[in-house]
């Protein structure tokens, strides 16, 4: 998006993911290290009384940091992300990312950039909720 000036309240997305699979969440254990059985095994999320086999919450996180990449591309600069995991993924769900520009500063001829950032469901549950600031080249 080179060279954009974000205004507070601009919508930023939507970035929507295929539906998730198993096949991706045995992936992901493998990618990320992260073997906990309650993200492939369903037995074993079912005994957890998780209703069965949920995402990993880093996938949905990195799925918002893609949006924000898009977003920001090859001249933008990610400062901060953070989030808090605050629904479940289940295996068929389809993730929306999404985000909402606070607020705008320009320091040093850069755009800051302060934004709310979140991931839903199709059925409109928020698993993730965050915040990130970027820095874009501002436009003379």
């Amino acid at each position: 998006m080179g060279n954009k000036l974000f205004q507070p309240g601009e919508t930023i997305g939507p970035l929507t993911k295929p539906p998730i699979t198993k096949t991706q969440l045995v992936m992901y254990s493998g990618a990320s290290g992260d073997f906990n059985p309650i993200h492939t095994v369903e037995e074993f999320a079912l005994e957890a009384g998780l209703g069965g086999v949920i995402a990993h919450g880093m996938l949905t996180m990195a799925f918002v940091g893609q949006l924000l990449t898009d977003v920001i591309g090859i001249e933008g600069e990610l400062r901060t992300f953070g989030v808090r995991f605050t629904g479940m993924v289940r295996p068929g769900d389809e993730i929306t990312c999404e985000g909402r520009v606070l607020e705008t500063r320009v320091e040093a001829g850069k755009q800051i950039v302060s934004c709310e950032v979140w991931a839903a469901t199709q059925g409109g549950t928020k698993a993730v909720r965050g915040h990130a600031e970027y820095a874009m080249p501002a436009v003379q």
